[in-house]
């Protein structure tokens, strides 16, 4: 995600704050945050595909996801 759509966030969350938003507001600043959302769950599950563990033996083991757990 882009800084000026973090930075449009953090903006819409001080106007909140401060005087409220107008409908349109509350629209944009909903969907910016399920993008900003989107965008470090997506980050996280991909290092964590990328991770291994090491047993007290030094083998290595993929992490495998856990039951119930959101694709």
């Amino acid at each position: 995600m882009k800084q000026e759509k973090i930075d449009r966030i953090s903006a819409l969350a001080h106007k909140a704050k401060a005087e409220g938003l107008t409908p349109e507001e509350l629209a944009e600043r909903d969907a910016l945050r399920r993008e900003y959302i989107d965008a470090v769950t997506g980050n996280l599950r991909r290092e964590l595909e990328h991770t291994y563990v090491v047993d007290r033996f030094g083998r290595k083991k993929k992490l495998q996801p856990k039951g119930g757990v959101r694709s």
